[in-house]
Order: C-alpha cells, then structure tokens, then sequence
C-alpha cells in the first residue's frame, strides 16, 4: 500500500512563527546542557586534581574525558537506532532523564571509576540526545532557514560553556565550598537544570515527517494543521508537491547498511570527514583547555572560567554572524571554508605557542579567534550528516557519523593531549596542535570535492526517502 501527500511542502512553506522558536528553545536547549557539562568539566580539572578525596592526575582527568565521550559514542548509536524505531518525541524524553540522574551521580563520585562510570553514562544521554533532537529539529524547521537555524543551535553549545565557565568561577572559590564541594556543586546544577527542561518539551509534537514514514497520515495531517495555525499561514495559493512512498514500521539493516555504503557512499565519506576532524580539533583542546592554562601559564584553577568566558564567546558569534553565509553562499563553499581557516590558524598558533609569544591572555585570545570559525565548522559537521541521507535512517546516520567520527578523534584526543601536556614540553604540545590543524584542511578538501550543495531545499529532495516510488506537484 502507498501514500501520497504534501506534509513535507506544507511544512518547508511556512513562515517562521513562534512555534518554531518554541522548537528551538525547548530542544536546542540541549546543546547548553552539554556545554555546561563540557566547560565543568574542563574548569574542574584542577579541583579534581586537588581533592582529598579523588586526587586525580593529568591522565586520569583525560581518561574521564574519554569515559564521557564514550558514552556519548554508545549513547548516540543506541538511542538513535531507537529515535528512527520509535520515533523522535519518545527519545527526546528518555535521553534527558538518562542525562539528569548521570549527571546528579556524578556530584557524589568516590573514586576514579566512580567518577568515569558516571561521566560515561551522562555522555550516554547526551549522544542520544544529539541523535533525537536534530533529527527532530531539521524535521520542523523550513528548508530556507534550515542551514543558519543548525549552526545556531548547535553553537548555543557555547552558551552553556560560558554559563559553566561563570558557575565554575564562584563554585570553585575555595573560600566558598571548599575544595572537595565546589567540584561536586557544579554537576549538581547540572541536573537541576535538567529538570527544568523536561516541562519545556511537554508540548512538542511528534515529527510529522516521521509519523508519514509510519502510515499514520492522520496524526500527521493533525499535527501539520495546528503547527499552520500557530504560524498563522494562509492556504496555499496552488498546488504542493506531493511526495509517494510505502509506509513501512521498520527500516531492515540491510537497507540501512546499503544507503550508506553504496548509494550515499561519498555523502558518508563527506560525514565520516568532517565528523572526526571536529571532534579531535575541539575535544582535544577544550577538554585539556584549563591544564594548558594552569600548566603552561601558572594560572590558577579557580580562575579559568574567567579565562573560558571569551572563549566561548568567539564560539556562539561564529555560528550566528556566519550561519546566514550557509543558507545564501551555499553548503560546499562555506563548510570548507571554515575547516581551512580553522586548521590554518590552529596551526599558526601552534607555532607561537612553542616559541613563547602568547601569555595565558593573549592565547585565550588566538583561542577566541580560532574558534570563531571552528565554531561555524563543527556546527556545519551535524548539519551535514543530519540533513544528507534519507528520512528513515536519520536519526541513526547522525548517530553513527557522531559516534564514528568521536571515537577516532574525540576519544583520542583528550587522551593524546593529557598525555603531551603531562610531558611539559611544548613542542610536542604543538605536535598535537599540527594533527588537528591536519584533520581540519583534510576535511575541507574532500568537503568541496564532495560536500552536497543542500541550501534551501527541502530534505526529501537532498536524499529521496528510501520508501518513496513517485513525486509530483
């Protein structure tokens, strides 16, 4: 039995209306939680190592940033294959719950692998948060804004770095709490505010685009009708392209496998690039960013938050003032562009570093600089995996790029990074640097070799559903 309908072109006509900055706020939030947890864990790293009763080292620090992002490997991959099963709305849910009492156990770790058992099991929530969300937002949001809306959701990220970054300042005041609380204080507002989300995504429904996947016109047609009303948009003033596919309740493994092996191949090696090269450039120098300071420049751990603050503002402007660049200037342009500027300044930076021309300002201001663009770039990486391969497995390709390309090059990272620092040697500090710098000018070579030309059309025209047999309008 096939369907036809328009949801798809009813949905990409809209005008943006409040309910879509409802969407944003209520799920996008996400990326503030993670980083809050990112940036608390980077600030911590000093009253990690200086608590009575943890007494972590260098390596141990980077071995717990590992254990996070290994759970956001395992988490991504599980919940995403789960978020294309049972659809969007149902994992968005069970995903912040994995993340809140993660990261509330985390506030009471004894040990070591305490610590890591708990950090792998928040990264678990977050991953599939990841998987749940963009799916779930790229669904939502018009193709004509589709590019900027990505980048700066994705670069709210930085909001919560900074909000962290500014927690971690007062929290970790030894004068305040002590230096065994303040540590286990900053991952339990964590979870509060993680509980504050879950009234905020109550009224969220369920993607409409996932729902005609499933047969369930109906529900779907119900949902489209009041999200028009909410946007207050008028008829249509002709025909909409309609789209044909077969519903179906399972996509088998074997179509899985086949779309990203064979028919999207480039697409994944596209993906797979940009993927791993963002994840290493980022993970490897944030989730190390606070022993570099403290190390390297005598800073004191208390004051690296003031330290991440203008950091994490060249993060969030990058993604905003750039994002607009991706929906006029174009996909391939724009994602190469800034992997190329990223690794060449990185690089650069390096440099200067090794010789001994930045003092802990002025290399927190290269930092900025740097990051302004990886910022765009990183953010581009989930947009690209998340709105390049079809409908039925979206959730599951964001997934298994995030998943794949964190496990060569964020878990990796912190590791590599935690193990140079420790040597106290800046040139092979910089030997580090140069890898990432590699990993981003690779990627943005095979991005505009490969890199799909997706700015403002719809997603079923990117990647034509896998159950789709006819298209007209």
């Amino acid at each position: 039995m096939t369907v036809t309908t328009d949801i798809p072109a009813r949905l990409d006509r809209l005008s943006w209306s409040r309910f879509h900055t409802l969407v944003v706020v209520a799920l996008g939030i996400t990326w503030i939680l993670d980083g809050i947890e990112v940036t608390l864990a980077g600030a911590v790293a000093g009253a990690l190592k200086t608590s009575p009763q943890l007494h972590l080292s260098n390596a141990d620090v980077g071995f717990a940033a590992s254990a996070y992002l290994a759970g956001a490997v395992g988490g991504a991959l599980l919940f995403g294959w789960l978020t294309d099963r049972l659809g969007r709305r149902r994992l968005f849910f069970v995903t912040l719950f994995v993340y809140i009492a993660a990261t509330a156990a985390t506030a009471f770790s004894w040990d070591l692998a305490s610590f890591a058992l708990f950090r792998f099991l928040t990264g678990a929530g977050i991953g599939g948060e990841y998987t749940a969300i963009n799916s779930t937002i790229q669904e939502l949001t018009p193709a004509r804004v589709r590019g900027r809306t990505d980048l700066a959701i994705n670069g709210s990220f930085w909001l919560g770095a900074a909000a962290g970054a500014a927690g971690s300042i007062v929290l970790l005041d030894p004068a305040l709490l002590g230096p065994d609380l303040g540590w286990r204080a900053c991952f339990g507002i964590g979870a509060v505010l993680g509980l504050a989300i879950v009234g905020m995504r109550v009224w969220i429904p369920e993607s409409p685009r996932w729902l005609m996947l499933r047969g369930r016109l109906d529900e779907a047609e119900a949902i489209v009708a009041d999200i028009e009303r909410r946007a207050g948009a008028a008829p249509p003033s002709g025909p909409l392209k309609t789209l044909t596919l077969t519903p179906r309740d399972r996509t088998p493994l074997r179509a899985i496998v086949d779309a990203l092996v064979r028919v999207h191949r480039r697409r994944s090696l596209v993906g797979l690039a940009l993927m791993a090269a963002q994840a290493f450039f980022y993970n490897a120098i944030f989730f190390t960013y606070a022993l570099v300071l403290t190390d390297f420049y005598g800073v004191e751990s208390d004051r690296v938050g003031w330290y991440i603050l203008p950091f994490a503002v060249g993060n969030v402007a990058g993604p905003l003032l750039l994002g607009p660049l991706f929906d006029s200037i174009g996909r391939r342009t724009m994602i190469a562009a800034t992997y190329a500027i990223s690794g060449v300044l990185l690089a650069v930076s390096g440099w200067l570093f090794v010789v001994g021309a930045f003092d802990a300002t002025t290399q927190t201001i290269a930092w900025s600089v740097i990051f302004f663009f990886a910022s765009a770039a990183a953010s581009s990486a989930y947009l690209t995996v998340s709105e390049t391969f079809p409908l039925e497995i979206r959730a599951l390709a964001i997934a298994a790029f995030y998943a794949i390309g964190t496990g060569l090059g964020g878990i990796a990272g912190p590791l590599v990074f935690g193990a140079l620092i420790d040597t106290g040697s800046r040139p092979r500090v910089l030997l580090g640097y140069l890898l990432g710098a590699s990993l981003m000018i690779a990627a943005a070579v095979v991005q505009a070799i490969w890199g799909v030309a997706s700015e403002r059309r719809s997603l079923e025209d990117v990647a034509t559903p896998l159950g789709a047999t006819t298209e007209g309008g």
